[in-house]
């Protein structure tokens, strides 16, 4: 078997390990086109799980390795005067030149060939090899040479950045973010080796700019950076290593291999370094495509498709924890109003992989502070007076309020469409649904969007407020609702446009019916699926008039119901959204073009329905804060939206995405949405609602005390579970918190008290076991594994 690989930084020669280690017959030739001891930078960061994962796979260059990293579990921040720490986070620092050296070593003793400061030709010089490894870096010749094939991207984020060395001693990994006339900087610095640290800078392009910095400039660059962060540095002067300012750039490919072609490392996906993840990407690349081309020795192809399907679900997951990290950077203007404890958190649960559990279980005495602190500005607030040694709940369990409105804690009920309602009435169905959710504990739950009128329902089966029959139906769920619980109950008004007239839920979602179709209406005469959906008529003034008094009709009943807020649905492509992107807004008259005609309607809508709401009660707006498709609205038009409809009168963005156009192209993962809600909240500076693949206590609590959303939806969560706060109140009262911010039916009192004895015996049980599945810690010089 021959092996090229290209390039010869730690993915490569790792995998030249690894491949020669377990196939000494094989030919592994490693290309590299800088000398031996070249690199650029100080030091590289490894976790506890890394390390784990060397020491499996080569037990010899892990041992020189855990010999040469400098070990850290705490985490320091400076912000705004104040030093806040952080313990248990395991990492260790190791110096690049050391690493590569290490790998150069272990690679010669099992007898790669390793040629230095040789240019490769291309990949027509490699016909003779098996397999070919791109592993070339950021820069990659081998991902350019194949772009098309590959579907390479690279996108270049914003901010500046530059890398300098200190010889210096740290506690730990040491954050710290300060202010002067030019912009806010940011300090990411650890040790990778005793008395050695790297000292990365990050800053705005106009920070950067309006300092009067150059790119290749080291020493401006250098004696700047000294006096910004003269107290960090206590005098040590910045080392230099080709420390020119850069941006960094995100590497995507829609495959990573083409024939028997593979790209490994930065050459791949790149990954922020904020999360400290590029090496540790790039190793356990290495680790998995070997483990891949050892189970498919005969057949390279089959070799990489294996590695592919099996690696990339990890890879992506790490990168888009780091995409969400680096905006946390890019941003972090929209924190600066934020108190020191709070930033704090809303730093350490930037990507989402430290959470507010997590970090409980890596240093309870945090989440403690958090706790006490988010008290007492909640307390503010909403005025009200914590007695003496107060224990403060979790954050999801603290009261808010919209205008009169008051809530018990931050979990809310999304609206979630039903698709069985008999001509717009709500049944018996509807009663049991609504009922059961505000049993279960919520602060707040929402109708299914409820049509203003017969040709506004997106099915057949969607419920509507346009009949008598409407409101008496809706009165008595409200009834409800309110006599047995403290749920507050939201009316949510909305109008297909050209997504009306389509089949049910579970049949074929967003699908004319079969028969028995009404005509739809829009900003423009675009069908929502060209080659099967209706062609909507495209509004006249006198269709914007009367839809505008349908809204203001619906909310007069609701009034009569005695709903606690009203929303307007202004997402997902329904009418008042498409009014709202340019993506279904194609008007030539004062209704489109601009965004601030685009958003001319759904404004006199609002205005209409604000005119009659009373002005005690709350109103929102749920907003698709990007249409996910290029052209489309984007997250900084759904701050001048949300602006503009807080002028109007709005009290709450409930913050959706998406599903303007099947053009959508959405990025999912855990809270994908809360992003946008962060943005929206902190830019806007109006409460928002996160919803989207939110689906425990756990992300509520880290969400809502991180600044990033004033309420949460789930909306498949209480489907599966109505009793979803319930059950989060017993397990935290198991933990000794006392919750107040939930309420029990007394018909359900006896539930309540077994319910909290079998939380208690579970965390018991947990408790118990705490410990005994963890990874052992590697062998760390000075310290005792656990």
């Amino acid at each position: 078997m021959k092996v090229d690989v290209i390039g010869g930084g730690p993915a490569g020669l790792y995998f030249a390990i690894l491949i020669k280690k377990s196939r000494p017959d094989a030919r592994v030739e490693v290309v590299e086109r800088n000398r031996p001891d070249d690199t650029f930078g100080f030091g590289i960061v490894l976790s506890d799980d890394t390390l784990n994962n060397l020491r499996q796979a080569d037990e010899p260059s892990y041992r020189d390795i855990a010999a040469s990293f400098a070990y850290w579990d705490d985490i320091y921040v400076h912000y705004k005067g104040r030093t806040l720490s952080s313990s248990g986070h395991g990492f260790s620092g190791l110096g690049r030149l050391k690493l590569l050296q290490i790998l150069q070593k272990r690679a010669t003793e099992l007898g790669v060939d390793v040629r230095f400061q040789a240019e490769d030709p291309g990949l027509a010089a490699h016909r003779e090899a098996d397999l070919i490894v791109g592993a070339d870096g950021i820069n990659s010749a081998v991902r350019n040479a194949l772009k098309a094939e590959l579907g390479a991207t690279v996108e270049m984020r914003p901010n500046r950045f530059v890398w300098f060395g200190a010889k210096m001693t740290l506690p730990g990994f040491t954050y710290s973010f300060r202010e002067n006339e030019h912009g806010i900087w940011n300090l990411h610095t650890y040790m990778y080796t005793q008395g050695e640290c790297t000292f990365l800078v990050e800053t705005t392009d106009d920070a950067f700019k309006a300092a009067g910095l150059e790119v290749e400039n080291e020493d401006r660059s250098a004696a700047y950076i000294e006096r910004v962060f003269a107290e960090e540095l206590h005098g040590t002067r910045l080392l230099r290593n080709r420390s020119f300012w850069r941006q960094f750039p995100v590497v995507r490919c829609k495959t990573w291999h083409h024939n028997n072609v593979v790209l490994l490392g930065d050459a791949a996906h790149t990954a922020h370094w904020s999360i400290g993840s590029g090496t540790k990407l790039a190793l356990e690349d290495a680790i998995a495509l070997h483990q891949a081309v050892t189970r498919h020795p005969a057949d390279a192809r089959a070799a990489l498709r294996a590695y592919e399907s099996e690696r990339r679900p990890e890879a992506e997951r790490i990168q888009h924890s780091a995409n969400t990290s680096l905006v946390f950077f890019e941003n972090v203007r929209r924190f600066w109003h934020m108190e020191p404890v709070q930033f704090n958190f809303a730093l350490m649960s930037r990507s989402k992989q430290i959470t507010y559990e997590n970090l409980r279980k890596r240093d309870a005495a945090v989440i403690g502070e958090m706790d006490a602190w988010w008290a007492k500005h909640v307390a503010a607030e909403e005025r009200i007076s914590l007695p003496r040694n107060f224990r403060a709940p979790p954050p999801l369990f603290s009261p808010f309020h919209l205008r009169d409105m008051h809530v018990q804690n931050r979990v809310v009920v999304s609206p979630m469409c039903q698709y069985c309602a008999v001509d717009g009435t709500p049944t018996d169905w509807h009663f049991v649904h609504y009922g059961a959710r505000a049993v279960g504990g919520a602060g707040l739950m929402f109708t299914e969007m409820t049509c203003v009128a017969p040709d506004a329902r997106i099915t057949p089966g969607c419920t509507g407020m346009y009949k008598p029959e409407h409101v008496a139906a809706w009165a008595r769920i409200v009834q409800f609702v309110h006599v047995h619980t403290d749920c507050k109950i939201a009316l949510q008004l909305g109008h297909a446009g050209r997504k009306g007239s389509t089949q049910l839920g579970w049949e074929e979602m967003d699908r004319p019916l079969a028969q028995g179709n009404w005509p739809v209406i829009a900003p423009s005469p675009l069908p929502y699926y060209p080659d099967v959906s209706q062609v909507p008529k495209e509004m006249a003034r006198e269709d914007m008039d009367r839809v505008r008094n349908q809204f203001a009709a619906a909310a007069r009943m609701g009034i009569e119901c005695r709903f606690d807020l009203l929303e307007l649905h202004l997402a997902h492509g329904y009418l008042l959204a498409s009014f709202l992107s340019p993506v279904t807004n194609r008007r030539k008259d004062e209704y489109g073009g601009s965004l601030e005609n685009r958003m001319r309607f759904p404004l006199e809508v609002f205005d209409a329905c604000r005119k009659v709401w009373p002005k005690a009660k709350p109103m929102s707006v749920r907003v698709s804060a990007t249409d996910w498709i290029p052209g489309g609205n984007t997250g900084e038009d759904a701050v001048k939206i949300a602006k503009a409809f807080k002028a109007h009168g709005c009290d709450l963005i409930d913050v959706s995405t998406g599903q303007t156009d099947p053009a959508s192209k959405p990025v999912y993962g855990r809270m994908f949405q809360a992003t946008f809600a962060e943005q929206i909240r902190n830019d806007a500076g109006i409460a928002t609602m996160a919803v989207g693949a939110i689906t425990t206590a756990d992300q509520v609590n880290t969400l809502v005390a991180s600044g990033r959303a004033d309420l949460c939806a789930l909306a498949r969560p209480h489907l599966a579970d109505p009793y979803f706060t319930l059950h989060a109140a017993a397990e935290y009262q198991a933990m000794g918190y006392p919750i107040e911010g939930v309420s029990w039916p007394k018909q359900y009192l006896s539930g309540r008290d077994q319910l909290h004895a079998l939380a208690q015996r579970a965390r018991a049980d947990a408790e118990s076991k705490q410990g005994q599945v963890r990874p052992p810690k590697p062998d760390v010089p000075g310290k005792k594994a656990a």
